[in-house]
Parts: C-alpha cells; structure tokens; sequence
C-alpha cells in the first residue's frame, strides 16, 4: 500500500514539472507556488457570439471533425467528469487510459480507422509527449453522424487557435469589455480568483497566451497601465469546443468569447471613424455632470471643467459613445457616455439630453478665450456675473443671450431663459466691459 501511495505521489509531482516545463501552460504573476495541484479546470464554461468579420473570422478557421486534417494538435484538458469517463484508448494494448495520466500532453491527430474489428469507427493520435499512439472511439455507429455535431473529442483543447493568438495577439493592445476576468492563484495548478472591479474599456497590454480549457481554449494573459495582469479563457473558432453556438450568447458564456472579452482597436476605429476629429481636441463642460473616474468612481464635474480628449469609442448597438477624457490640469482620466446626436428629454438640462455632446460640451479652454480671468472662474462656474466682466466672461457665466438693446453709452444683454432667472447686464460701448446688472 505504501508503495503504491509512492508512486502515485511521484506521478503527481512528474505531472507539475511537466506543466511548468509546458510553454503553453501560463499563469498571471498573481499565481503563487503550491503544493497542491487540483483538478482540472471545470470553470463554469461561458461564451459569446461573432467575432469580428475582418480581424477574427479571417484568421481564425472552425474545423469540424468530417474537415480535420492530421497533423492538427491538441492538449488533453480534462474537465472534472473526465477523470471518471476516461476518453482514450490505448491503441497497442486496446485498454482505456485515466485522463489524469494524460493531462496537458500534446495529441496529433491522425485521421481515423474503420477496420480495427471494433464497434465503431477510431479517430487516432499519436501523443508528442510520450510518442505512444492513442485512439478515441465514435460513440455513433457512422463517423458522419457524428462529425457534423458539436461535441467533437471530449478533453482536446484545440491548439491551432493558441498557436495563432500568439503570432497575432502577443503584446498587442486591447480594451477590456466583460464584467469580470480571473487571475491565477496557484503556479502548479487551476486555482483562481474572480475579478470584477476592471473597468469597461481598460486599455490592456496581451503579455502572455496560452491553452486554457477545451470549451475556451485560448488562454489571454493581458496587464493594464499599472502593470496588473490578469486573464480571460476565450473560444475563438470553437473548433472542439463541445458547445453548441446558441451556447455561446448565454449570459454568463458572452466573456469568455473574445468578442464579449476584449475588443480590437482596429475594431473600435472602424466603429468609432466618425468620431476620430474629436480625438485631441480640448474642450470644457457648459454644464455640471458627473463622470466616472479611472477608478470606476461616479465623480461629480464641475461646469468650465477643462479635459482633453483621449479616445472615443462606439458602443455597439447604441447611439452612445464611452468617450475617455484628460483634465488639462490634474492629468487625471475620466469616462463619460456621451451621444452625438440629439434627443429631447423633458426634465434634462433646458429640455435636451444632458449626455449630447455639443449639449454638454464646448471646444477651447475658457481660460484661454478672450478677456476671460483666473480669478473670476470660481464666480463664472456659479452663474455669476459681476461689474468689470468681458462679453465672454458673461457668456461663460449665463450662456448666448435670449435679446440684445442700445441705450446711449451702454448696449445691453438680456437672458429670459425658461426655468431661469430673469438678468439684464449692461455694458460700455467703449470698453466693453459690464457695468451693471439688473435681475
């Protein structure tokens, strides 16, 4: 009995150098050494819809098993049930094989038999790690009954995909679009933590692809500015990923497709075009509001705020836009859905949305226009005007006026805003400056 527990422990501790020694293990810098080693992944399998038809569907092929051409790879990636149904067999000793003993190995396909005397028809491998031939048996009696489905060779995470996500994707940039997104907790083995607090849109740089599970092969390590790495598993082609494609718009299966995961920044041009002259422009609010920090914090804006703006990027199927803003003097960055084209809104600022972006937004910086003071914006920013203000110091402050008049030395502006009180300023000819206001 001893003996035995030996040698089991031996087999265990060969299968973690194995996986450290497997280029296409990898594990986000969180993961820490244990020694431990835990199941196979059975994540909660999740998944999205297409993927994009210029970037994705080019390069990225479903293969289904009556298309599968020998010499395509796969690592065994068993799934909790598995260690229970074993899925392979050993084609010189016919026995079926444990799926532990298999874990992370490398299988080649290698076309399939029919005159083995069996049953059922074979779909062969050859195994790179062990250099031993194994065979999975069609549980139909035809072969083409059961390549057209879905659920393909249980375990096989499917390589070719993993392999071209790294020729493609590796240190490219992304932004985040799922709510949640996982880093690894254990260097040697599955275990996880769940993340929910990265921002939608976060700009991320891919340092590390590798196999993740069979239903979500493609394993994306990606770290944001701040250098924090974490990852999402994704099916991209779902060649042998075991899921039907309804499968994949389920709410909870829509991040682990790499649509519902990350998104493209050739993606986001092409969606965003129309809003690419805005991109460096400086602008200021004409309103208060509120925008969401770097932080995901709700912060509150004052009107005359200063930003720059960053990047603009469409949300699909809506007329919103996620516009990324920088403060021209705290450097800090916010987020703001805004729309570019106009709703009426009764209730919202003078009737119209207050997220239209000409509504809300004005170009320049106000301390750069004309005649306008430092010290006077606190005063400007609260709708106040007062003796000695310029004609733009007062149109910051109360907005274009509803009438203009003449009165000998003096010209006036006068503003009967509905909802707003009633002012009349006067101004000198001459200096153009106020010299009174009447309310």
């Amino acid at each position: 009995m001893k003996r035995i527990l030996m040698m089991t422990v031996m087999a265990v501790m060969a299968m973690t150098l194995q996986a450290q020694e497997n280029n296409y293990i990898v594990k986000t810098k969180q993961a820490k050494k244990t020694a431990k080693v835990s199941t196979p992944e059975a994540e909660a399998a999740e998944e999205q819809e297409e993927e994009p038809k210029d970037f994705l569907e080019k390069n990225f092929h479903y293969y289904s098993m009556c298309d599968w051409k020998e010499g395509m790879r796969f690592m065994v990636i068993p799934d909790k049930k598995d260690m229970v149904i074993k899925t392979f067999g050993d084609s010189i000793t016919g026995q079926m094989v444990s799926s532990l003993k298999l874990r992370h190995k490398i299988m080649v396909y290698k076309g399939r038999d029919e005159n083995h005397k069996g049953l059922h028809e074979r779909i062969n491998f050859t195994c790179e790690d062990d250099g031993k031939t194994y065979f999975f048996e069609v549980p139909t009696a035809s072969f083409d009954d059961y390549c057209l489905g879905k659920l393909g060779v249980s375990t096989l995470a499917y390589l070719g995909d993993v392999d071209i996500a790294r020729q493609l994707l590796k240190d490219t940039t992304l932004f985040t679009v799922a709510k949640e997104y996982y880093v690894d907790t254990e260097l040697d083995g599955d275990g996880y933590d769940i993340i929910t607090d990265v921002p939608e849109g976060t700009e991320v740089k891919v340092v590390a692809i590798g196999v993740g599970t069979r239903n979500f092969p493609v394993k994306i390590i990606v770290a944001d500015k701040d250098g924090r790495e974490f990852y999402q598993n994704v099916a991209i082609s779902r060649t042998n990923s075991g899921l039907r494609d309804d499968e994949y718009g389920i709410s909870n299966m829509i991040i682990h497709t790499f649509k519902g995961a990350f998104e493209l920044p050739a993606d986001n041009m092409a969606a965003s075009s129309l809003y690419k002259k805005y991109v460096g422009q400086e602008v200021f609010t004409l309103y208060s509001t509120t925008m969401e920090s770097a932080q995901g914090k709700t912060m509150s804006v004052a009107r005359l705020s200063t930003f720059r703006i960053k990047d603009i990027r469409a949300q699909r199927g809506t007329n919103y836009v996620k516009m990324t803003l920088t403060g021209t003097g705290s450097g800090r960055e916010y987020v703001k859905q805004v729309t570019f084209k106009s709703e009426s809104v009764i209730g919202d600022i003078a009737g119209q949305h207050e997220d239209y972006f000409f509504n809300l937004f004005a170009t320049g910086n106000p301390l750069k226009l004309e005649g306008v003071k430092k010290e006077h914006i606190t005063d400007i920013q609260k709708s106040m005007v007062r003796v000695g203000y310029s004609e733009n110091e007062v149109k910051l402050a109360l907005g274009e006026p509803t009438g203009k008049g003449q009165e000998g030395n003096y010209y006036t502006w006068t503003y009967k805003h509905p909802g707003k009180p009633y002012a009349c300023v006067y101004f000198d000819k001459k200096t153009k400056l106020v010299t009174s206001i009447k309310k």
